[in-house]
């Protein structure tokens, strides 16, 4: 009978991991800021624990400013492509939020996904995104797609192809965070500064490691003001 309890209290605990639609709710917290993450791997943090999420260690810094965050939502999944998290969101109801951050794209690159739908899907997601942040443009953060080619699989591909592609990505991925009216955070230069660092990869050695999502947070941190 235990061997049965721990076998589904282990399937319960990677249900909740891998559900797109996540939450975090932290009751000692005051009246505070609401905040969704929206994305794919990058957001779901594959690779490290649920408290290294980039969302989780920025909840950790802004707590540090004297900025409590009430609940941290996450509509996210590996592999999502911006069609599939523009999909999401319309099957989906996350409920307002004070931010909301958006990082997705990677796989539309890795899948050779056509970037004008990638920009139009995108666009898309940017218009809900404001409208789940309550109307308010800057509160939507749009952060870039960071260079897997430094990582250790990364390094077995085709590294320059995917540097000038992840590139091309993000320039299209600030250009409508610009027209959109929403903060973006630039972190693909935080992991190319430490190109080759092990520390910043996750043991999958493709995914950023906790101590890389705690640069991401650091760089986040100032778009988000009371």
């Amino acid at each position: 009978m235990r061997i049965i309890c721990l076998i589904f209290f282990w399937a319960y605990l990677v249900a909740c991991q891998e559900s797109p639609l996540e939450s975090s709710l932290n009751p000692k917290d005051s009246v505070s800021i609401t905040f969704l993450a929206l994305g794919d791997s990058y957001t779901v943090g594959q690779g490290v624990q649920i408290s290294e999420r980039f969302a989780a260690q920025l909840q950790n810094i802004l707590r540090f400013k004297g900025i409590k965050t009430r609940h941290i939502g996450y509509l996210a999944q590996s592999g999502w492509t911006a069609a599939e998290l523009d999909q999401a969101l319309n099957d989906s109801n996350p409920g307002m939020h004070d931010y909301v951050t958006v990082l997705i794209g990677v796989n539309d690159q890795f899948q050779g996904l056509d970037s004008l739908q990638y920009a139009k899907k995108l666009n898309t997601i940017l218009g809900k995104a404001v409208g789940l942040a309550q109307g308010i443009n800057e509160h939507v953060i749009v952060i870039s797609i960071p260079d897997y080619g430094l990582t250790p699989i990364g390094l077995t591909l085709d590294t320059a192809k995917i540097h000038r592609e992840i590139d091309g990505f993000n320039r299209i991925n600030q250009r409508l965070a610009k027209v959109n009216l929403c903060r973006y955070v630039n972190i693909t230069e935080i992991g190319r500064a430490a190109r080759y660092n092990l520390k910043f990869t996750s043991a999958d050695g493709l995914h950023p490691s906790a101590e890389a999502y705690q640069k991401w947070a650091e760089a986040i941190a100032p778009s988000i003001r009371l």
